[in-house]
């Protein structure tokens, strides 16, 4: 299975190539991974400490966060190295000086391992949440290097837990430690023989929960809500703008619109805001006029949504609509806030748990969604005992970090 393996990754690595010449996005993902070690040997000397954090993305990344700040103040010698697989996180955080090194991860061949991890020679690896890459992890415990998995989550229908999954299940045992967010992901481990796991929760929920300490001014984002209630429609996708469209436009005048679309694309934010009866501005124009005068501003820039939840009344968190998956409905909770998604996020524990305890409301249709954001807006105690679960889910559930630091001391000091 191994050998059969590898011939696949080759494949598929060859096959991207390909795919590269026609996809910008494929290009970034091959073209990225050309020179990760020489970036490596420049960054990264042969007497270094360092620890290797693997992140699929960006969401992945933002997990990752609380440990890397953490590990920063107990190991202050070590260099850390963040890897990603997608381009979307590599080329947000590409800088961010909570790392010595970031580079996009090389496909998984044992060369490319045996290379990558020489390169590093990490006294610890962690993967973030998923992406498990055996080439890598073999190779890990080859050079006995403590691997651990933080803020795990399984599910029944991935490989390991198939009757044909024993080579992914050799993977899986190469990590010295599982942290997982749920029971039912340690249930599903134990079944198929490992012991070696912690219920730690989510570090989103550290991460977070830090959020409202900063400062989340923005003066653009004041002058603009004014004394209005404002909705923040975060991360959305033309799926998601597709069943708030009818809301905006039906809206009473003391009701604004915060948007922050998952992709800047000028022709896609034309083609919403042409449909928009109400009076928009784009924040690359909000200095040529006086904001406060509009109804719906749209956020054509990146890196301000974790802020502009606190100018919310009422978050509405994209992605469910369509395929793409659910974006952090924990940022605007720690604020909260009453949150609104769509419908497809039932791989997505924190929505189901904080649906649950009636903290956020899943809707199908724009009837649906005006339905509910009406209610919001128009019953204050309703709209506040909604915000008050959400902000009490975070509260309640913060603490993996500190699991997570507590056993790597314990174990590795």
């Amino acid at each position: 299975m191994h050998t059969l393996y590898n011939f696949l990754i080759h494949i598929a690595s060859f096959g991207l190539r390909i795919v590269a010449l026609f996809s910008k996005k494929i290009k970034l993902f091959v073209d990225g991974r050309k020179a990760v070690i020489v970036t490596l040997q420049e960054k990264i000397a042969s007497t270094d400490e360092t620890i290797w954090f693997h992140c699929a993305s960006l969401g992945e990344f933002e997990q990752g966060v609380p440990i890397m700040e953490a590990i920063k103040k107990v190991k202050p010698n070590h260099k850390i190295v963040v890897s990603f697989f997608s381009p979307s996180g590599y080329e947000i955080k590409k800088n961010t000086p909570l790392a010595d090194a970031v580079v996009y991860l090389p496909t998984d061949t044992p060369s490319n391992a045996r290379k990558f991890i020489a390169a590093i020679n990490p006294s610890f690896a962690l993967f973030v949440k998923y992406e498990f890459w055996p080439n890598y992890l073999f190779e890990l415990q080859k050079k006995k290097i403590p691997t651990i998995l933080v803020s795990g989550v399984f599910r029944e229908n991935q490989l390991f837990f198939k009757s044909y999954g024993g080579f992914m299940r050799k993977a899986l045992a190469t990590f010295e430690h599982f942290f997982v967010q749920d029971e039912n992901s340690e249930a599903l481990l134990k079944n198929i023989g490992f012991n070696n796991i912690t219920v730690s929760g989510d570090t989103r929920f550290d991460r977070v929960s830090h959020q409202i300490e900063m400062d989340n001014t923005l003066k653009f984002a004041e002058e603009f809500k004014g004394n209005s209630l404002c909705i923040v429609c975060g991360s959305t996708w033309p799926e998601d703008e597709a069943v708030l469209l009818n809301y905006i436009n039906t809206a009473r005048m003391n009701v604004k619109f915060i948007f922050a679309p998952h992709k800047i694309e000028a022709a896609k934010i034309d083609a919403f805001r042409s449909k928009i009866l109400k009076k928009t501005i784009l924040h690359s124009n909000k200095d040529e006029v006086n904001i406060a005068g509009y109804n719906v501003l749209i956020i054509d820039c990146i890196g301000l949504l974790s802020k502009l939840y606190s100018y919310a009344d009422i978050a509405y968190v994209g992605g469910a609509m369509g395929k793409t998956g659910l974006h952090n409905v924990l940022e605007p909770a720690t604020f909260g806030l009453p949150i609104v998604i769509g419908n497809n996020y039932e791989d997505f524990p924190e929505a189901i748990r904080l649906r649950s305890l009636a903290g956020l409301f899943s809707i199908s249709n724009a009837a649906e969604c005006s339905t509910i954001l009406k209610k919001l807006v128009e019953n204050d105690s309703f709209r506040t005992k909604t915000g008050m679960i959400s902000g009490h889910f975070v509260n309640s559930n913060t603490g993996a970090t500190e699991i997570i630091i507590s056993y790597m001391s314990a174990n590795h000091p």
